[in-house]
């Protein structure tokens, strides 16, 4: 093998795991989990390194149709392994996810980012950047799924926080003022979230919005 096909081979196995953070559900499972997290019992429950497999998981699941379109596009391609049929196979793979990524990026994002990237070029240079490009969407997805994912978050955080208010308050009319009102309010908190089905419907609400 060549030089310059171990090089695309490089370039191709260093671009993987970029593109399953930014181009798949991975940071809008992430977030909100990240956030379920904390509005359970700070930072130990579940363990990050859990909340992390989780995304990455349903990250997949929610991009398997996608990734399979990828990979029939590109497996011809992939398996000759010279850098030219690595270049081509990374365009026939990048038709798939952009089209799950105009799919799933509000037109306002796609605009904005449009603008901006116009911006950032020479006024000969602009014409030629279109709202279907990756340099565009990619971007407008990522701010579009933290938006997303905040929202979602602060949904959820909710009905945790009044737990936690209702147990200080509790807390502090018995004049416990050394009792933790985390400590108090765990046990409720995750009550609640089982009798809910939290998890659930938590995953089964995100994997919809893709739907």
């Amino acid at each position: 093998m060549k030089g310059a096909d171990l090089a695309a081979w490089a370039a191709l196995l260093v671009a993987v795991p970029f593109a399953l953070v930014l181009v798949t559900s991975f940071v809008k499972f992430a977030v909100v989990l990240a956030i379920v997290r904390r509005a359970l019992g700070g930072s130990a429950i579940p363990p990050a390194a859990v909340t992390a497999a989780l995304a990455l998981l349903f990250a997949l699941f929610v991009s398997a149709p996608v990734g399979e379109k990828v990979w029939a596009a590109a497996a011809p391609a992939l398996q000759r392994g010279d850098a030219l049929s690595l270049g081509n196979a990374a365009l026939k793979a990048a038709e798939p996810v952009r089209e799950f990524l105009g799919k799933h990026t509000p037109a306002r994002e796609r605009q904005s980012f449009l603008e901006l990237q116009r911006q950032l070029r020479p006024a000969a240079e602009r014409a030629a950047v279109g709202e279907q490009d990756l340099v565009v969407l990619v971007p407008a997805f990522v701010t579009a799924e933290l938006k997303a994912a905040f929202q979602i978050g602060f949904l959820l955080f909710l009905p945790f926080l009044v737990i936690e208010l209702v147990c200080a308050t509790v807390l502090l009319s018995l004049n416990m003022t050394t009792l933790q009102p985390e400590t108090v309010s765990l046990p409720f908190k995750l009550l609640l979230f089982v009798l809910a089905d939290g998890w659930h419907l938590i995953f089964r609400g995100l994997a919809l919005g893709y739907t």
